[in-house]
């Protein structure tokens, strides 16, 4: 845990802007490592709708300068915020990002970065999160910001072993 009591504050009631009765969060979902994200070497740590935890090797993510490529650390951003929205939409809706924006402040030449996606809003059709991303040392890297957009999730497509409905 890296801010402790963190865990005991319930924030969703000030998050969530949903009606009371209308709150289903999708906490049975579990987040699931995208091709991206292998590449990238991410690890979850923490997941919720309020906040989603992962780090990052810097190592397999440089630039050809030696130090941390920005759009990693954007990627990287993105994947967490997705996730969070996801986690908020709730069973049978997903979420698609609308805007993303980072400020990189320092950068790295190695080791791990944290990652840490807060709730800023969770809307019944849009959820904004603030991502920031950290050296190993505790040094803000990078602040982005995504929000996406709330919608139903898209019906599987039919398989070879799944017919398609008549």
């Amino acid at each position: 845990m890296f801010f402790p009591g963190l865990d005991k504050l319930d924030h969703r009631d000030k998050l969530d802007h949903r009606p009371k009765g209308k709150r289903i969060v999708n906490d049975n979902w579990k987040i699931t490592l995208g091709e991206l994200d292998l590449k990238m070497g991410v690890t979850i740590v923490e997941q919720s709708a309020e906040r989603v935890v992962a780090t990052m090797p810097v190592e397999g993510n440089r630039q050809s300068f030696g130090l941390l490529h920005g759009g990693a650390s954007v990627a990287f951003a993105e994947a967490l915020g997705s996730w969070a929205a996801v986690i908020h939409a709730g069973p049978g809706r997903s979420a698609v990002g609308l805007d993303i924006n980072a400020t990189h402040h320092l950068s790295a030449k190695s080791g791990i970065v944290t990652g840490v996606a807060t709730a800023i809003r969770l809307g019944r059709t849009i959820a904004s999160h603030e991502i920031v991303v950290s050296d190993d040392q505790g040094r803000r890297l990078c602040t982005a910001r995504i929000t996406n957009l709330i919608i139903d999730a898209p019906a599987a497509k039919p398989t070879e072993s799944t017919p398609p409905s008549p």
